[in-house]
């Protein structure tokens, strides 16, 4: 059996009393750094075979687990913290386990993402996580342009060096919505700040960067604003990105045909 495994994203009271027994019963366990889930274990006195499972090697150890798998050992998967398969490449192994016919279980548990969501005060009826933004800022606000007019609240991962200028892009391109920053959530120095878009970019510039884990909660657009104004948003998207670049990105965030969207970049540029 494959089992992912929830670990604490902060505080170890969190781990649940089910995680334990599975990672003491577990044959192996696959984890993203094998120095963080071992200092894990060691509070737990859990002596068990580890064995790194990440971005960089998971092709190679994909084939190696579920040769495992198939020979009936369990593995355990773990992320550094939180739910495995959360902005990792563990969904591949389990859709590998899953077509060579070997049971799949979860252990849940703790989760940044949905302790930012509920910490927030934004609506939590319906909701987006995206990852990480792009870092470079064409990228950034091609991918703000297309969630623009998604109905729901967004959830983004962030760094501290970076958060000023992310939360800067998010106000001019997605409008000075309210939001919230989530920090160090379940530790000692936990801290949600809430406020508009526009205000947080300026604290966080005036402030500094802040270290530990980050979570952006952005609340969802007005009901007048999924009227999408696809003139307003060229404009912003034209500010930083060639004229096809925008033009996709505003096609796919509108639903409007790209060719029509292709010509009214044109002519917003003053081009022929």
């Amino acid at each position: 059996m494959l089992a992912l495994v929830a670990t604490p994203i902060g505080n170890l009271g969190d781990i649940s009393a089910r995680a334990l027994e599975t990672l003491r019963d577990a044959d192996v366990i696959a984890c993203e750094d094998t120095r963080v889930t071992g200092n894990l274990l060691s509070k737990f006195e859990i002596r068990r075979p580890t064995l790194p499972y990440h971005d960089h090697n998971a092709e190679t150890m994909r084939p190696k687990l579920i040769e495992r798998l198939l020979h009936g050992e369990t593995v355990a998967l773990v992320s550094d913290a939180g739910m495995p398969l959360i902005s990792d490449p563990g969904y591949k192994l389990v859709r590998a386990a899953t077509e060579a016919g070997i049971a799949v279980t979860v252990i849940p548990g703790a989760s940044a993402p949905l302790a930012a969501l509920v910490l927030s005060g934004l609506p939590s009826d319906r909701f987006l996580f995206a990852g990480f933004l792009p870092v470079k800022e064409g990228a950034r606000r091609e991918t703000l342009l297309s969630l623009k007019a998604v109905p729901a609240t967004l959830l983004f991962f962030e760094t501290g060096p970076r958060l000023a200028g992310s939360l800067a892009s998010c106000a001019d391109v997605l409008g000075d919505r309210p939001a919230a920053v989530a920090r160090e959530l379940t530790k000692l120095h936990e801290e949600v700040r809430r406020d508009t878009l526009g205000a947080l970019a300026r604290h966080y510039a005036e402030s500094g960067a802040p270290k530990g884990e980050i979570v952006v909660v952005i609340g969802p657009p007005l009901a007048e604003e999924l009227a999408y104004d696809v003139d307003s948003a060229l404009e912003t998207a034209l500010k930083t990105m060639a004229v096809k670049d925008a033009a996709g990105a505003v096609a796919a965030a509108s639903g409007r045909p790209r060719r029509e969207i292709y010509a009214r970049a044109l002519a917003l540029k003053g081009k022929p």
